[in-house]
């Protein structure tokens, strides 16, 4: 403290000090700390968008696999179905060839073999088996496959004669061509 006389009195006066609160840092040491800083936020910005690929990339590989167990579940009987195609084929060609005999035997086995080939041709409406493949329908290269050719001048080109094979298709697909003999004039 010092004094001033002012008018021959004595005034005490206060010296202006500074009041350290702490030190104040470095230049360094801030440029260090903005740069972990920096470095830090980096990072979690990479973090973070790494997060959310892989979230995008599992939610893709949910849905991918949601898909094919769809499909799965959906034509999971076609290779049964495949399998009991030729039995019917076999069931309808006995009934076709036995038709015309008038045996008392025969006509029995007839009965027999229909009421089975029946019952078959319900299970697979059942199962939403669609067969397909009749003379005089136009050959259409998606549904049927040509075995032979026949010519009949008074049919147009390319219309089935004859079915060897019907065609099936399961729900909204084609299981198996109609085998078929189609006119070529």
């Amino acid at each position: 403290m010092g004094y001033i006389l002012a008018d021959k009195k004595k005034v005490k006066t206060k010296k202006h000090t500074k009041v350290k609160t702490g030190t104040s840092p470095s230049k360094k040491t801030v440029s260090k700390d903005k740069d972990r800083i920096n470095e830090f936020e980096d990072q979690l910005n990479e973090l973070q968008d790494k997060h959310l690929r892989l979230k995008a990339e599992f939610e893709n590989f949910r849905k991918r696999k949601e898909r094919e167990i769809s499909v799965l579940l959906q034509y999971d009987g076609e290779r049964v179905i495949k399998e009991i195609l030729p039995v019917v084929d076999d069931l309808e060609r006995m009934t076709a060839a036995a038709e015309g005999h008038n045996d008392e035997s025969e006509a029995s086995l007839f009965e027999g073999v229909q009421m089975v080939e029946s019952k078959v041709k319900r299970f697979l409406e059942l199962l939403e088996i669609v067969p397909f493949g009749e003379v005089g329908e136009t050959l259409d290269s998606e549904l049927h496959d040509a075995m032979l050719t026949q010519t009949d001048k008074k049919i147009d080109d390319d219309v089935i004669l004859q079915v060897f094979e019907k065609g099936y298709r399961y729900r909204d697909r084609v299981i198996r061509h109609a085998r078929v003999i189609v006119n070529k004039k």
